[in-house]
Formats: structure tokens, sequence, C-alpha cells
């Protein structure tokens, strides 16, 4: 059964999955870039064959949450 939150329960929760921490605040990564483990990965993520962080203009793990929040307050997919 899926219960539908409120519009105030949304602002602070959408989009995000709680980690091992129990954290209700969204990290902030502040970085521009990623590690891979090799060229194989680098190149799978560029060619958006292998789902994952590439740069932070593109991906970025904080403005994913802020994005699927703003989706969740707006009725929208994403």
């Amino acid at each position: 059964m899926s219960k539908k939150l409120n519009f105030e329960t949304l602002q602070v929760t959408a989009g995000q999955t709680v980690d091992e921490t129990g954290a209700r605040a969204v990290p902030i990564y502040q970085t521009t870039s990623y590690v891979f483990k090799d060229a194989a990965q680098a190149a799978g993520r560029f060619a958006l064959t292998d789902a994952g962080n590439i740069y932070t203009r593109l991906t970025n793990p904080t403005t994913d949450v802020f994005e699927k929040r703003v989706a969740a307050l707006e009725n929208g997919t994403a």
C-alpha cells in the first residue's frame, strides 16, 4: 500500500534514500570529478552504458536528490 505524503513532508524527504548513518540531511558532495576503477569503467560511464557519476556538471548525488525532490513536489516524473 502506497501512502501519499503531504507537500510539507515531501519538501524535506522526497528523493532521498537514508543511508547507513541515518542522517536526514542530504550530504553535500563538493567535488568536480570522480575516480574510476579502470579505463573500461570510465569508457562505459562516458558511453552511458555503465550507470554512475562521471563529472559533477553531468551527475552528482546531491543534485540528483534535489532534482527528484522538485519532481515530487511538482508531480513530475523527472
